[in-house]
């Protein structure tokens, strides 16, 4: 029997074609992250908004990828719901207690993730369903804060309006050239007073180390000083002073007579009055007391 005359060249085409479709699916299914010829295990999840879930889209359990999306079926029988059917893993135990949510990534994609329970006894069978909930992310919360934002619009509106008003206000200019010419009068202090402080400031602190030294030196000389003799000196002289001074307030002595008896200050005053009317007289009446002649005759 001649084989080769059931291989023409038609066959092997087709047989090619086949072939290359195969490896096309294959190819396409591995892209996509399903594997054909990989054992899985498949179980429902049910939403009541898939949120933009697409088939293909990966499944995660704990941050790690552990299948896809195979199929999106609408509930017809209890409207307002999808069943999504997912692949997983054939090792991944399910816990019975277990759910699914859809998480909205930042560029808009959408994931699944398995939020496994807490239950070592009971699990999933293959095929069962599990209940899922929609967690909208960080776009969620966004978007719960578009109405708090369009409330605040109108008062940011108004403080804007206000910002307005007074940056037009022409003292906002004067203001601020006043605060550069202070800033300048400042920057012209600091360098006078670090002047001050490099070549007053050592002179001054060389004066007052000089003080300083004088008054250790008028210290040491003071320390010196016999205070016990300059008191006895002082103390002598004190005595003396008032030993005068009790004179002076007796009568017994000639200074204290002086002092103390009226009759020679009367004797005095006396001699002066009469000394003065003696001057007086002599003042207007000269010849009285002055007798002379040009011609030898004698004036009574």
């Amino acid at each position: 029997m001649n084989i080769k005359k059931y291989f023409t060249k038609e066959v092997r085409i087709g047989i090619a074609g086949i072939i290359a479709l195969c490896v096309l699916v294959y190819g396409i299914n591995y892209l996509k992250g399903i594997h054909l010829f990989k054992p899985t295990s498949y179980f429902y999840v049910k939403f009541q908004n898939v949120n933009g879930l697409t088939k293909s889209s990966p499944v995660f359990a704990d941050g790690f990828r552990v299948g896809i999306v195979r199929e999106l079926y609408y509930d017809y029988e209890h409207p307002g719901n999808v069943v999504a059917e997912i692949d997983v893993e054939p090792d991944l135990r399910i816990p019975k207690g277990s759910s699914a949510e859809l998480a909205t990534e930042m560029l808009g994609g959408v994931r699944m993730n398995l939020l496994l329970a807490n239950n070592p006894r009971e699990k999933h069978a293959i095929g069962d369903t599990i209940p899922g909930n929609l967690n909208n992310g960080m776009m969620g919360q966004v978007g719960e804060m578009v109405p708090q934002l369009e409330k605040m619009l109108p008062k940011l509106d108004s403080i804007l309006g206000s910002l307005n008003t007074l940056l037009a206000n022409p003292a906002i200019p004067a203001t601020l050239h006043n605060v550069e010419n202070l800033t300048a009068n400042l920057s012209t202090t600091s360098r006078q007073l670090q002047a001050l402080m490099s070549n007053d400031i050592p002179q001054l602190t060389g004066k007052l180390n000089a003080i300083g030294d004088n008054f250790v030196a008028i210290s040491d000389n003071m320390k010196q000083i016999d205070y016990a003799a300059a008191m006895q000196k002082v103390d002598s002289t004190l005595a003396n002073v008032k030993m005068i001074t009790d004179k002076l307030g007796r009568k017994d002595n000639t200074v204290g007579l002086l002092l103390n008896d009226p009759t020679l200050y009367n004797n005095l005053s006396a001699t002066t009055a009469n000394a003065a009317s003696l001057l007086e007289d002599l003042r207007l009446h000269p010849k009285r007391y002055v007798h002379f002649s040009l011609f030898g005759k004698k004036d009574k």
